[in-house]
């Protein structure tokens, strides 16, 4: 058991390994941060993380293909939100 959970975390570790420093700080805040299912809006996770609005939504979609979770747009009142489960 303990050696398919190494492999997993490997796994996870290679699929974000191609992902740069703000995209994984993004991944790294919404596992952080989301319990099941969560929404986040980018201007929050931007102001969270030191990054503007923009920018988080311009790296979300490296994050939403690498991310070990899902990762959905879900709404654009007031700036994107994004549904992530966990």
């Amino acid at each position: 058991m303990s050696a398919t959970a190494a492999q997993g975390t490997e796994t996870e570790t290679e699929i974000t390994a191609d992902l740069n420093e703000k995209q994984q700080r993004i991944v790294d805040y919404l596992r952080r941060e989301a319990d099941g299912t969560a929404y986040f809006k980018s201007r929050l996770v931007g102001e969270a993380l030191d990054m503007s609005a923009k920018e988080v939504g311009a790296n979300m979609r490296a994050v939403k293909e690498a991310a070990p979770f899902e990762v959905e747009k879900w709404g654009y009142s007031s700036g994107t939100t994004w549904k992530v489960t966990v």
